[in-house]
């Protein structure tokens, strides 16, 4: 039996002992949650690194959160290799993972190694060796491609710390994970087979290995195994005993016969007794010595060179007290000159204070003074500008006048020229009348052009996509038409041109053993209509399952995906669907659509397998699906009431889908996969055809067309553009020709007289705007004095301040000193104090020296009185009491080596003794064991038929607990004496039907019911971290919803361990919290499995 087995029962039979204890009272069962040093500082999964691991090249580091962790992602995105790497990263085997038979499988082809790093938390009073480790535990596999792996455990910086499996079985060991313990990690595999098993002694071992119970189980039995080979051991060494017992005896007589040396012993002995009296007085000597030493420490007569060094005169101490006095009153006296220099300050902050008020008080009173100024100053310069503005107003207006009397004066025609001038004038004027009218005319001209242009482009745009879109249908026809023609000689050419090679490659496999079940496909050739009017909404409904295909196992998907990337390019490869096969239909009572008119799509389909119609039913629910023919009634049904019972949609002969809320129009106007008439089918194609061609010749016909008046129409907006811009040129140059004649007029036709009053009268204005500029020049002037006398008193305040600042800083300085002197004195009076300390401690050392001799005496004074307990007066000293003894053993050694066979007999009489003692205690110790195994193993038996018959009410209360939750009914039966479990599920609305096993169920509720039972198994086992892979794959939403909610509570209440959930669904409902951490795995880089459905 190993090590790590030995320890993982040990550790088993604590833990289960704990729970006995736990759950003495049955009817209030205890929910104890372990303590946070020992659950959520040691074992949890901190992060994960992979490396050319199954098929990914690189996955991480993915550092996981405490409490709650979701690893999300499509599939091939490296979920599942997560949690293999896991169970391999930490010593698994590889048959563990169910991914594989040898560990060289795990490494990515081409590669020549796969590393995995896995790093455990170490926190808390009971990590493992935190010295070395520290707060983390690195463990680092490395698989070669031959199958070898090799493993280091590193320290958190780095540190190799080992590479033995004993270390990291040790580890293992101490965080109590158990890999193949399915409560701490459930693949895939595994939760099928438990699904799926029809034994019920098979789902009893189940929950046995999950308890811990099936090991316990091996190790009693082990231990009775033991115990009777232990018996049979006894019986035969009874017989023996006898023998030895006769040859025993004989030895004596022989013994009793030889000659004895008790002279030379006696003397030896009182040798002996001497010796270890004499070892007493040498040690009662130096105790005394050790007495006087101390008292002459105490006394401070003399030093004493070995264990007194701190102190170098015998007045040490004293002089130690005069100076640590003379210390303390200096630093008393700092003090006070402290004290003396803060109350200075603290006088001088006070005027300082008083002082800032004046200062703020002036400093307002200057801004009141100088807002006034700068107020003053601003009607100064205003009544300088006005005044400086009309003076040139003057100065202008007599210019005007001097310059009018000499115009006068020299040109006495001028009213002819004042005539030309007007008349042209009038001229340009009604030119310029002429332009703005054709403006107007030449804008609304444009604006007609430009939106019969942009008619035109719209329908010229129109018509283009038009016919793009008749271009595209007529190639899809065409597309259609070659297929149809293709599909005379072979109807799966339907479905693709390479359909019937693939199958044919599929028929090849199966027959050299690639596959362990022939897969089945593609799902629309294996089905037939009842009705073949209803092939439209058949294939509306199933859309791309119609090309999909069936595998019974992963491996067999894996071969299939290698043959369909022979056959098809990437990214247009049909659907693979992967669920057991099963020989007969599922049992769908109570969940099919139930309507006495309209049939269910499960009703018009037949499919010659059982696996066709159980994979529609998973995948696309057709058990739910109406077909009713005519939209009326389909609506009426669906949408002016509550729908039929499990009745989720349905659809119309044409194609539409109907929801109780919504209602989706059909592209789909004649089947493409399920039709029976070719030749109708390729005569309507050829008709459409005809009819596309036919429109777009007339399409292309009148394209060129409205092309042509475009271009037309963008040649003579262009004209019109330049002729409007040629209008405006003209019309501004008009206008300055007329602005420049009437400019020209103005200057004659000044009225001199009436140019000479105003001018008289501006005169007392200018002189009075004159006489306003002096008066506010006087009150500026006044108002700069006034604000020069306070800048100056606020000038004195703000010096008086700067100068009190300046005389506390020199204080603070001194103050400091003084400080800085203070805690300079004070480390010097504790150096002194340390210093008479260490002196008195070494007197106290040398107290506890002598005591320790004294103890020491004691114990070979004890030791003296054993060998003798009469004290022996010796004369001599040990060297040469030592010397007699060693001189008195050679003789008797000579004497013994004369006399050899008295010595071969001693010896073969003392061992044949030695041998009979040992051999009756041997057979006395087993018999003993041996009853009190038997006592022991009927009390263990006792306890753990309690302990697995609490575990086992426990699971069954969790278990009907989680079922009440989604409305559910359900029982678990244990039977321990025939070791089976019994497990019934009952739906919502069959609580009265007869039918309750688990593999009637849909896959949604199996998959919920996997949940219960997991989290029942949860409540009643520990462990540091569980992680349950792909468990809500078959549920819906609402049963989902439903696991979601029981996985989080759980949590909630175990916050302390750690959970990890794998799936490949949305995450988006759950709670935003710090405890849930969500990993977005990112697609695969390798060719994905499934493939989008074909755009029709």
């Amino acid at each position: 039996m190993s090590k790590r087995k030995g320890k993982v029962r040990s550790d088993v039979t604590a833990v289960m002992s704990r729970r006995v204890t736990a759950d003495a009272k049955p009817q209030r069962p205890s929910f104890s949650r372990a303590t946070p040093s020992s659950t959520g500082d040691i074992g949890l999964i901190e992060s994960i690194t992979l490396k050319n691991f199954m098929c990914h090249h690189w996955l991480g580091p993915f550092q996981f959160g405490p409490n709650v962790n979701f690893i999300i992602g499509n599939n091939g995105s490296g979920k599942s290799a997560i949690l293999t790497a896991l169970m391999v990263g930490l010593g698994g085997k590889a048959t563990v993972t169910n991914r594989g038979m040898s560990l060289k499988d795990f490494v990515k082809t081409s590669e020549s190694a796969a590393d995995i790093t896995v790093k455990l938390r170490n926190r808390g009073p009971d990590a493992f060796k935190r010295d070395a480790y520290g707060d983390c535990i690195s463990v680092e596999h490395r698989i070669s491609s031959d199958g070898c792996r090799t493993c280091r455990l590193r320290s958190k910086t780095g540190q190799l710390i080992s590479n033995k499996k004993e270390e990291l079985t040790a580890i293992l060991d101490h965080f109590n994970i158990q890999l193949d313990n399915p409560v701490s990690i459930l693949n895939q595999e595994m939760s099928k087979q438990f699904l799926h098993s029809k034994n019920e002694s098979d789902k009893y071992k189940f929950f046995m290995k999950a308890t811990l119970l099936e090991q316990m189980k091996r190790d009693y039995i082990h231990i009775k195994h033991t115990k009777t080979i232990t018996r049979q051991q006894v019986e035969s060494q009874d017989e023996s005993l006898k023998d030895l017992k006769r040859e025993f005896l004989q030895k004596k007589e022989r013994y009793e016969q030889l000659p004895s040396f008790s002279e030379m012993e006696l003397v030896l002995e009182n040798l002996k007794k001497g010796m270890a009296w004499c070892l007493v007085g040498e040690k009662e000597q130096l105790v005394q010595q050790l007495k006087d030493d101390v008292e002459k420490e105490e006394n401070k007569h003399h030093k004493h060179q070995e264990n007194l060094q701190l102190c170098q005169t015998p007045s040490l101490k004293i002089q130690l007290f005069l100076f640590f006095s003379f210390t303390k009153s200096k630093v008393t006296q700092v003090e006070k000159k402290h004290q003396c220099i803060k109350s200075r300050v603290d006088s001088m902050r006070q005027e300082q204070e008083s002082l800032s008020e004046d200062n703020l008080r002036l400093k307002e009173q200057v801004k009141v003074v100088s807002k006034a100024h700068k107020e003053q100053e601003l009607v100064y310069f205003r009544a300088l500008n006005k005044f400086k503005q009309s003076e040139k107003e003057q100065n202008h207006l007599q210019e005007r006048i001097n310059k009018a009397k000499t115009s006068l004066s020299l040109n006495n025609d001028g009213d002819t020229e004042y005539t030309l001038q007007q008349k042209e004038i009038s001229r340009l004027k009604e030119q310029l009348a002429e332009l703005e009218t054709k403006c107007p005319k030449l804008n609304q001209e444009i604006k007609n052009k430009h939106q019969a242009l942009s008619k035109g482009r719209e329908e010229r745009d129109k018509l283009r996509l038009e016919e793009r879109n008749i271009r595209v249908a007529y190639e899809s026809k065409v597309r259609r038409k070659d297929q149809i023609l293709a599909s005379r000689s072979n109807k799966l050419k339907r479905f693709g041109d390479q359909v019937p090679d693939l199958l044919g490659s599929i028929a090849e496999g199966y027959a050299t053993g690639r596959f362990l079940k022939r897969p089945v496909g593609p799902i629309g050739a294996c089905i037939s209509l009842k009705d073949p009017m209803l092939a439209v909404a058949v294939e509306c409904c199933l859309r791309s399952f119609m090309k999909a295909f069936c595998c019974d196992n992963y491996k067999d998907e894996a071969a299939l995906q290698e043959l369909m990337c022979r056959h098809y390019p990437k990214g247009n490869r049909p659907q693979i669907i992967v669920g057991p096969f099963s020989e007969k239909v599922y049992n769908i009572q109570g969940r099919k659509a139930d309507h006495p008119e309209y049939p269910s799509v499960l009703d018009i389909i037949a499919a010659p397998s059982p696996v066709i119609i159980n994979c529609l039913i998973d995948m696309r629910g057709i058990e739910s699906i109406l077909i009713i023919k005519e939209k009326d009634k389909a609506r009426r049904v669906m949408q002016q009431g509550r729908p039929p019972k499990n009745c989720r949609e349905a659809f119309t002969a044409e194609g539409d889908q109907v929801f109780s809320n919504r209602y989706y129009t059909s592209d789909f106007s004649m089947p493409k996969y399920l039709g029976g008439d070719l030749e109708t089918e390729i005569s309507m194609l050829e008709s459409d055809l005809e009819n596309h061609q036919a429109q777009l010749s007339r399409f292309h016909l009148h394209g060129t067309s409205v092309t042509e008046d475009i271009v037309s129409m963008e040649s003579n907006l262009n004209n019109t553009i330049m002729a409007l811009k040629n209008t405006l040129v003209s019309v501004n140059q008009v206008k300055a020709s007329i602005t420049e004649l009437e400019t020209a007029g103005e200057e004659h036709i000044d009225d001199i007289s009436s140019l000479e009053e105003v001018a008289q009268e501006n005169r007392p204005k200018v002189e009075a705007e004159k006489q306003f500029v002096h008066e506010a020049k006087a009150d500026l002037d006044k108002h700069r004095r006034t604000a020069e006398d306070v800048e100056s008193k606020y000038s004195a305040v703000r010096e008086q301040i700067d100068r009190l600042s300046e005389d506390m800083e020199a204080l603070k300085e001194e103050q400091l000193k003084l400080e800085a002197e203070c805690a300079k004195l004070e480390r010097t009076l504790q150096i002194l104090e340390t210093n008479l300390k260490a002196h008195q401690d070494n007197v106290r050392a040398m107290s506890i020296d002598l005591a320790e001799r004294a103890e020491e005496l004691q114990e070979y004074v004890a030791k003296a009185t054993e060998i003798s307990p009469e004290r022996q007066q010796v004369t001599g000293s040990t060297r040469s009491i030592d010397i007699e003894i060693t001189r008195l053993k050679q003789k008797i050694k000579v004497h013994e080596s004369d006399h050899g066979e008295q010595e071969q007999v001693v010896r073969e009489y003392a061992e044949a003794l030695a041998l009979y003692r040992e051999k009756t205690n041997q057979v006395r110790d087993l018999r003993r064991f041996i009853d009190q195994l038997d006592n022991i193993m009927s009390d263990r038996q006792d306890r753990y038929k309690t302990m697995r018959r609490s575990l086992s009410v426990r699971c069954k209360l969790y278990f009907n607990n989680f079922l009440i939750k989604m409305n559910c009914c359900g029982s678990m039966v244990f039977d321990h004496n025939n070791e089976t479990l019994s497990i019934s599920v009952k739906p919502p609305g069959r609580e009265d039907d007869g039918v309750s096993d688990m593999r009637s169920l849909s896959g949604g509720e199996r998959s919920f019911s996997t949940v219960c039972f997991m989290l029942s198994l949860w409540e009643i086992t520990e462990s540091p971290f569980r992680c349950l892979d792909e468990f809500d794959v078959y549920m819906d939403m609402h049963n989902r919803r439903i696991s979601l909610d029981l996985l989080l509570e759980l949590s909630e209440r175990q916050h302390l361990r750690q959970f990890i959930f794998i799936t490949p669904l949305t995450t988006s409902n759950l709670p935003k919290t710090s405890l849930i951490k969500i990993h977005q795995l990112q697609d695969p880089e390798r060719v994905c499995y499934e493939t989008m459905e074909e755009d029709v």
